[in-house]
């Protein structure tokens, strides 16, 4: 019988083990679980949503591996890897002898090389947002803050500073780059993007950088820009950006540039050890998204059961959407930068600021390739349909941005439950469509919760939750093959559809 280990108990660690022991149908595999956190996995893509107040704690936790071969360590740090013994050492000096050796250590919180911020330990009033605990000490300390600062405007960084405006706080989000979101985002759509979270009670500072943060007495006060403005603070909240947890690879020896390099089955230079999830580099680049390093799990599971991995690698699933409120935002595949100098790419754009609005879609051999969508409600969650499945374009693209402006039409609404095809994405992180859904309500799964179980959908980053709720109204009531439905069940299935991507997944 054949041992692996698992170091890390996250979203991809714990993922890696349920696909293991469902594909493990002969009982060949012993395993061993060493998470460093002393909780129970939890959804470290809905932590945002905990500052903002809209989770609770308890709903972001995630079932643990509950398995007779399966054993969990939880609170256990892993000192070293030795390769030579096969086994892995932990902090208390005892060893865990490992067949196959399962790296899903994740990445750690980027502290920026701030004057201020080049102790040992972050001063009081910073905080990072990676872990649940957090999470914990900055709803703690808005008890006592009035200004906060987010330093960094990412995707992750435009959550916190959403959050925390909703919690009575003044914010200013600080980015150094010349646009929000620079990975997603260009200047113009950037421009749209600032006055419309300025309208929600977020400030920003763009194209402008920290040069110092101000203690005194080890205490946060304020924070000086490299133009010479100082803004008052008593919260800081740093956004910016992660490190790949690598020192146990590169301790044992194992090749590392920006994560531990895997070829595409996740295997390192030592065919017995692996790595998924922030820590692995892929030969197709790492995306940051919860969704690849699920399609990973996956994967690994496959080889390690049966010798052949299951799915392809990919990293696709860019697409993302800020859970910022008042802020309607999704980008996906090639945008921004993303899309400059290559002349095979067609860019149709619409943009038209003073309604807060801004379309972009970038097309190649008349497919979509890349999409971005600011203020534009139901298009936004058109063009994702477009994009993930690949549906051939009109000869004039443009179109699709036109339907924008297009006035609405009278009878069934196009996106009613009964006309979206069942090859449909419902919910991305996991890959389950319509029929999907519908073929499991077919076998029993008549609850959202049992749905939930059979396909995983809605335990991602949650914001597919109400589309599923939406189709399995409409199943229940029995209109599965009826070309239309109720009004009220007709507008919750609208609603969900225009909502189901607002929730991030590790962009993060």
């Amino acid at each position: 019988m054949s041992h692996v280990v698992v170091i890390g108990h996250g979203m991809v660690g714990s993922r890696f083990v349920e696909d293991l022991t469902t594909a493990d149908v002969a009982g060949e595999h012993l395993v061993t679980v060493l998470g460093e956190e002393a909780c129970e996995p939890y959804n470290r893509v809905l932590l945002s949503d905990v500052v903002a107040g809209s989770r609770g704690l308890s709903s972001i936790a995630m079932p643990s591996p509950a398995h007779p071969r399966v054993s969990v360590q939880r609170g256990t740090a892993v000192r070293a890897v030795d390769r030579e013994r096969q086994d892995v050492v932990l902090a208390d000096g005892s060893r865990v002898p490992y067949d196959h050796l399962v790296l899903a250590t994740g990445a750690a919180a980027r502290v920026p090389t701030t004057a201020g911020l080049d102790g040992p330990d972050l001063p009081r009033g910073v905080h990072v947002l990676r872990s649940i605990d957090d999470a914990r000490e900055i709803i703690a300390a808005t008890l006592n803050a009035r200004r906060a600062i987010v330093l960094g405007g990412g995707v992750l960084g435009l959550e916190a500073a959403s959050g925390l405006a909703g919690r009575d706080l003044a914010v200013t989000v600080v980015h150094p780059a010349p646009a929000l979101m620079d990975r997603q985002l260009d200047e113009a759509a950037s421009r749209v993007v600032e006055s419309t979270l300025r309208r929600t009670g977020v400030d920003q500072r763009v194209g402008v950088a920290a040069e110092e943060v101000v203690l005194e007495e080890g205490r946060l006060r304020r924070v000086r820009l490299d133009n010479g403005e100082v803004l008052a603070a008593d919260l800081l909240v740093l956004t910016t950006g992660t490190v790949p947890r690598t020192d146990l690879a590169v301790g044992s020896g194992l090749a590392v540039e920006r994560g531990i390099l895997v070829d595409e089955d996740l295997t390192t230079a030592d065919p017995r050890i692996h790595a998924i999830g922030d820590c692995a580099q892929p030969p197709c680049g790492a995306s940051g998204l919860v969704g690849q390093g699920w399609e990973q799990a996956h994967r690994l599971a496959g080889l390690l059961t049966s010798g052949t991995p299951t799915g392809v690698t990919t990293g696709v699933g860019d697409v993302v959407r800020p859970k910022t409120a008042g802020v309607d935002l999704v980008t996906m595949g090639v945008c921004g930068s993303g899309r400059a100098d290559d002349p095979a790419l067609r860019v149709v754009r619409l943009s038209d600021p003073s309604a807060g609005r801004h379309l972009e879609i970038v097309v190649r051999d008349g497919r979509l390739v890349g999409a971005t969508a600011v203020g534009a409600g139901r298009i936004g969650t058109d063009l994702v349909t477009t994009y993930t499945r690949q549906t051939p374009l009109p000869a004039d693209p443009a179109q699709l941005l036109l339907q924008a402006i297009a006035p609405a039409t009278s009878g069934t609404r196009r996106d009613s439950p009964s006309l979206i095809p069942d090859r449909a994405t419902i919910c991305r992180c996991n890959g389950v469509t319509k029929g999907d859904i519908r073929a499991e309500f077919a076998s029993g799964a008549t609850t959202v919760e049992q749905v939930a179980e059979a396909t995983r959908a809605t335990t991602g980053c949650g914001g597919c939750t109400d589309a599923v709720c939406g189709i399995v109204d409409w199943l229940r009531a029995g209109d599965a093959s009826s070309p239309s439905g109720t009004a009220s069940r007709e507008d919750r299935f609208t609603q969900a559809k225009h909502e189901q991507d607002r929730a991030e997944t590790g962009a993060s």
